[in-house]
């Protein structure tokens, strides 16, 4: 059960602590650390798409030749046109942008923002809640300690992404109080998705290779779509990259050492 307490609530912790920062910074985020800020969140996507997700679903096939990586094919194709759907069909804008994104709709500028991040969150949510009913089944191929560390290094990675919301709000003319509230918010998604997952475990345990490879996939889509992008935009820098490093071998240290 603690492990379970653990895995809902730390990402959201994550991102809470992150959004926090706004009462102790004045000033914005400098654009090369949120450049590195950005890759770091896209190391430890990857690194947890892989080791805590594609690799299990693999192996949890209990097949040989193309039988055994079937699932991972069309989960994770699955995973990156179902956020790819969503991208097209959901109004958001990027907190980096004056330009919305999606159907055209009256919604506020700050709507817009929250959809972006929550859009972001889905796939982290996805992934812990299916990582979690997984270990819940006693599967070898993921214990309860494979989903902490899942859970601890989207946490690690969600402090980053709360300062990066939170911030530029401030920078805009919110109160921090404000602030914080919109950075905080931009997680709630993430507990109610693991949570939803969980109640939702005996319904999905039959396709649970599919599943830990769809969340594989959404989570790529939003590395390839948004964070590595951010990192490259104005002045050429190579902090995105350092911090792409960082956060990788973070998760896979977490992931081994912890799974």
């Amino acid at each position: 059960m603690n492990g379970i307490v653990l895995c809902i609530v730390l990402p959201f912790a994550g991102t809470v602590l992150g959004a926090a920062t706004v009462f102790l910074m004045r000033r914005s985020i400098p654009i090369l650390l949120q450049k590195a800020l950005n890759g770091f969140a896209a190391g430890v996507m990857v690194a947890a798409g892989i080791w805590s997700l594609l690799i299990p679903s693999i192996e949890m096939t209990g097949k040989d030749g193309l039988m055994s990586v079937l699932p991972a094919v069309v989960g994770f194709l699955g995973g990156m046109f179902f956020l790819l759907f969503l991208d097209s069909v959901v109004p958001h804008q990027h907190i980096d942008s004056n330009k919305s994104e999606g159907p055209k709709s009256h919604l506020s500028r700050t709507a817009k923002l929250v959809f972006a991040v929550t859009l972001h969150n889905i796939p982290e949510g996805m992934a812990v809640g299916v990582a979690l009913a997984a270990a819940l089944e006693n599967n070898v191929y993921m214990p309860m300690a494979a989903a902490v560390a899942l859970s601890v290094g989207i946490a690690i990675q969600n402090f980053p992404e709360g300062a990066i919301v939170s911030m530029p709000m401030r920078n805009a003319g919110n109160s921090r109080r404000k602030s914080f509230l919109m950075g905080a918010l931009s997680g709630v998604v993430e507990p109610l998705g693991t949570v939803l997952t969980i109640l939702l475990a005996s319904f999905i345990l039959p396709v649970l290779p599919y599943l830990l490879a769809f969340a594989a996939g959404a989570m790529m889509y939003v590395v390839v779509e948004e964070l590595i992008p951010e990192t490259q935009e104005g002045e050429h820098s190579n902090m995105g990259t350092v911090g792409f490093a960082l956060g990788f071998v973070l998760m896979m240290v977490l992931d081994v050492l912890l799974g």
